[in-house]
């Protein structure tokens, strides 16, 4: 049985083509919803809904540099750092969503859930 070759090139591109489209490493799934690192908490909510759980864990400071041909020492600026917590069930993990001043910086597991998921979203 012969195979054209249009057709194994054709079957390449596809694959290629497929392969080059972004997808982010990291992100969370609730339900229909999708979350990914930079996003704000509003979007978070909306999409996944309330968490399981809160919690500050606190505050980072950074130091700004002084502009321009000003000689400052910078400024201080802090951004609250929260963890949200998603139970996704039996069948899933916990998720645990970091925030660092209203945006999510990471998305990591905290083993597996328990019970009905939570994690269903809008």
């Amino acid at each position: 049985m012969r195979v054209p070759i249009y057709g194994i090139f054709t079957g390449t591109l596809a694959v290629l083509l497929l392969l080059s489209i972004p997808f982010p490493l990291h992100a969370f799934r609730c339900g229909d919803g999708l979350v990914t690192v930079g996003d704000s908490k509003g979007r978070v909510l909306i999409e996944c809904g309330k968490p399981t759980f809160k919690e500050k864990v606190g505050d980072k400071e950074a130091r700004k540099k002084g502009t321009g041909t000003t000689k400052t020492k910078g400024v201080k600026s802090s951004k609250t750092v929260e963890q949200w917590t998603y139970n996704c069930g039996k069948d899933d993990f916990i998720f645990i969503l970091t925030f660092g001043g209203g945006k999510l910086t990471k998305e990591t597991t905290d083993g597996r859930g328990r019970g009905a998921s939570e994690c269903k979203g809008r």
